[in-house]
C-alpha cells in the first residue's frame, strides 16, 4: 500500500491491466493467429498449410465471393432501417408514457434474450412457414407476390431480414429508450410554452436529443448484422447466403482456413471502414451525447 501511495500515478495502469491482458490473450493473440492463417497456402494432397505471404487470398476471396459480401450489407442495413423504425416509437411509448409499467415492458424487450438465438430464429420457420398465419395474412392481402416467392415466405429474402430485424431489435431499442428517458421534460414543456406544435417539438426537440441512442443503436445492430450466418441458413436458402454462411462453411466444412481466415479480414475490414465513415458523418458527438 505504501508503494501504491507513493506511485499514485500507477494506479490508473493497474486498473487497466487486468482489462488489457485479457483483450490481448482473447483477442489480440487470436486476431494475429488468425492474420498469419489467412496468408498460408493449402496443400491439396496431404492438406497441410504452409506460410506463404500468400496476399492473393485476399484478392480470390474479393473476387469470388463479393455477392455475398455486398448481400450481407444489403441485408443488415434493411434490418437495422427495420429495427429503427419499429423500435423508436418503442421506446418513446415505454420512455414518456410508459408510467409504472416502464420496467415490465423493458422486460419484454430484453426476454427474448433468455432464449438461445438458435431457438429464437427455429421458432421463426413455425411462423413463416406455407401454412402459417401470416403467409394467410399476407395472401389475404394481396402482399404475397410483394414480399413472398411463389406463394412462399419461407426460404426468400424476407424471412432472411425478417429474422435479423427480430433478433437483433433490443440492441436498437435499449439505446433508444435511455437516449429518451434522459430527455428533461421541462424542455417539451417549454417548446410548447413556445407555442410549438407536438410535431414541431418532437423535430426539434425530442429527436436532437435522442440522436445518441439512434447513432449508438445503428452501430450494435449493424456490426452483428452483418456478420450473422444463421438467418440465412435457417430461414433462407444458398441464393441469400450471406458471408458470414461463407466463412463457416469454409472454417467447418471445406477446412479452407486460409480463404475463410482473409474474408473474415475482409468482413472486418468492411465494417471498420462503415464505421469509420459513419462516425464521421454523424460527428462523434451523436456518440456521446
Amino acid at each position: 500500500m505504501g508503494f501504491l501511495h507513493r506511485n499514485r500515478w500507477l494506479a490508473p495502469y493497474l486498473l487497466l491491466a487486468p482489462g488489457l491482458a485479457w483483450l490481448a490473450l482473447f483477442f489480440v493473440v487470436p486476431l494475429g493467429f488468425l492474420a498469419h492463417q489467412s496468408l498460408e497456402v493449402q496443400n491439396p494432397i496431404d492438406f497441410t498449410y504452409t506460410f506463404e505471404w500468400a496476399w492473393h487470398n485476399y484478392s480470390d476471396a474479393l473476387t469470388t465471393y463479393h455477392p455475398q459480401l455486398i448481400r450481407s450489407f444489403v441485408y443488415a442495413g434493411i434490418a437495422t432501417a427495420l429495427a429503427l423504425l419499429l423500435s423508436y416509437p418503442l421506446a418513446y411509448f415505454i420512455a414518456f408514457r410508459g408510467g409504472r409499467w416502464k420496467n415490465v415492458l423493458l422486460l419484454f424487450i430484453i426476454g427474448p434474450f433468455f432464449v438461445t438465438y438458435l431457438i429464437r430464429t427455429l421458432a421463426w420457420e413455425t411462423i413463416l412457414s406455407d401454412n402459417g398465419l401470416v403467409v394467410r395474412i399476407l395472401t389475404d392481402l394481396h402482399l404475397m407476390g410483394v414480399l413472398g416467392d411463389n406463394g412462399r415466405l419461407l426460404a426468400t429474402s424476407t424471412a432472411v431480414v425478417a429474422g435479423i430485424t427480430y433478433n437483433f431489435l433490443p440492441f436498437m431499442a435499449l439505446p433508444l429508450y435511455v437516449s429518451l428517458e434522459q430527455i428533461d421534460p421541462r424542455l417539451l414543456e417549454a417548446a410548447q410554452d413556445l407555442y410549438a406544435s407536438r410535431a414541431k417539438a418532437f423535430l426539434k426537440v425530442t429527436l436532437p436529443l435522442s440522436l445518441p441512442g439512434v447513432a449508438a443503436g445503428t452501430l450494435l445492430t449493424f456490426i452483428p448484422a452483418a456478420g450473422d450466418f444463421i438467418n440465412a441458413q435457417l430461414l433462407g436458402t444458398p441464393r441469400q447466403f450471406m458471408i458470414g454462411n461463407v466463412i463457416n462453411s469454409k472454417f467447418n466444412e471445406l477446412t479452407d482456413y486460409p480463404a475463410a481466415a482473409a474474408l473474415a479480414f475482409v468482413l472486418m475490414a468492411a465494417i471498420l471502414l462503415f464505421v469509420g465513415i459513419y462516425v464521421r458523418a454523424i460527428g462523434t458527438e451523436k456518440l456521446t451525447g
